[in-house]
């Protein structure tokens, strides 16, 4: 595993070195194959269970969960989607969805680190080769995490990627470039590096974590989502084998539902995160509120402008769930059948959930305070983390232009673009 920075606490820049040889991924935990989708729901419940003790204190502390990834490595979820004739579970949509949502009910931060996991093993899955498929495949099977180095920042638009693969004469490329916000990179032991190569158009290197070259460094400091680490990585003449590279762009020549998937596990988080606010909030309503004295009552419980305030939460945590179940289901049903049709269907519902649920995060991790009272507020309890981590998520990308497209295919039946953001 990469060595921890030398202040996760303080959140100052620290470059991090990696550790093991130079010309392989740094070691993965032994891990477990999942069956089934079953399975892959119960591992999941029980790890949010295991997580959610040590959440507050890891966001508090800014305590990055290096052994709580390696235990999510070990379980087998982070291999979940690896096709049936690779070894893998290859699990629903809906599935996936909802280990993300129990996952980030219990630690948003946590959840947050394999998003991008999950949407660069679809690039394999997509555009790999079979020989790629056959390793990278094998690599998560054995308990390998994919990190993310996508985003770029001083460039016009998010679409406007600088980093650069030149090939070399042996056949090889030059990786050079910096990306900012690189969830996941700090501890990976795979790096897919978003770069444009000489035809100008997007391609996915995947580079070890180890590389020579490669520095990635702890310089996030966000007011939530504190502990995903997502920071800068820097690429200077980093060697890259030709079979390590993938044509990403041919992924938007077609229907394709890359952007789908990772919006809906976008969605997922925000849901989680409704959910753990919601859950906290009614425990702290029944162990430690007072009553207001107006409402003539024994218990909080009993005040029936709370009870008709928490009735007003579940109404919308309820529906972003439901809402993510039908996106996942149209996802699903459009990997059984794949047109610009359903594509474009799969796209607007987890449209729809994703805005739906970025709004109900941010409405019920804020709520939080409100039903719980001045107490709630006290900075050791550290129930504010909710608000934080969904102010923080949310902010991803504009849920304002997923309505959008959702009015264009409601009033023309426009299709939505294809990009990797919807």
């Amino acid at each position: 595993m990469p060595r921890t920075p030398t202040d996760t606490r303080t959140g100052t820049p620290t470059a991090v070195p990696p550790d093991g040889p130079t010309d392989a991924p740094v070691g993965a935990p032994a891990a477990e194959v999942i069956a089934d989708d079953a399975e892959a729901l119960t591992v999941a419940a029980k790890l949010a269970e295991e997580f959610r003790a040590g959440a507050s204190e890891r966001d508090a502390e800014r305590r990055l969960p290096r052994a709580e990834l390696d235990r999510l490595s070990a379980s087998g979820l982070l291999a979940v989607t690896v096709p049936a004739e690779h070894g893998g579970a290859d699990v629903r949509q809906e599935t996936l969805a909802e280990i993300f949502r129990l996952l980030a009910s219990a630690d948003a931060s946590l959840a947050q680190i394999p998003q991008s996991h999950f949407a660069y093993v679809n690039v394999i899955r997509r555009q790999g080769t079979a020989e790629q498929r056959e390793f990278f495949f094998g690599e998560l099977l054995a308990g390998r995490r994919f990190g993310n180095a996508q985003s770029e920042a001083g460039t016009r638009h998010v679409q406007d990627i600088r980093t650069r693969l030149t090939p070399l004469t042996d056949g090889s490329y030059r990786l050079d470039g910096v990306k900012h916000y690189a969830t996941g990179a700090l501890f990976a032991h795979w790096i897919p590096v978003l770069a444009r190569a000489e035809d100008d158009h997007p391609h996915v290197a995947y580079v070890p974590r180890n590389a020579p070259g490669l520095t990635v460094v702890d310089d996030w400091d966000g007011l939530g989502q504190r502990t995903t680490a997502s920071g800068t990585v820097r690429l200077e003449g980093v060697r890259v084998p030709a079979d390590r590279v993938v044509p990403h762009h041919l992924t938007f020549r077609g229907p394709q539902l890359h952007g789908a998937v990772a919006q809906l596990l976008h969605a997922a988080i925000d849901v989680g995160i409704a959910d753990g606010a919601l859950a906290e909030a009614v425990t702290f309503v029944r162990t430690t509120s007072r009553p207001w004295f107006e409402a003539e009552v024994e218990t909080p419980a009993e005040d029936p402008l709370l009870v008709q305030r928490f009735g007003e939460l579940a109404v919308r945590a309820r529906a972003s769930r439901a809402l993510l179940r039908e996106a996942a289901r149209a996802v699903d049903a459009a990997r059984a059948d794949l047109t610009d049709d359903s594509a474009a269907e799969a796209s607007i519902a987890v449209a729809t959930a994703k805005a739906h649920a970025a709004r109900s995060a941010v409405e019920v991790a804020s709520s939080l305070f409100e039903v719980c009272g001045t107490r709630s507020a006290l900075a050791s309890l550290n129930l504010h983390r909710h608000w934080r981590d969904a102010r923080t998520h949310t902010l991803h990308d504009p849920a304002r232009w997923k309505v959008q497209h959702i009015g264009r295919y409601v009033l023309s039946g426009t299709r939505p673009p294809r990009h990797g953001l919807l």
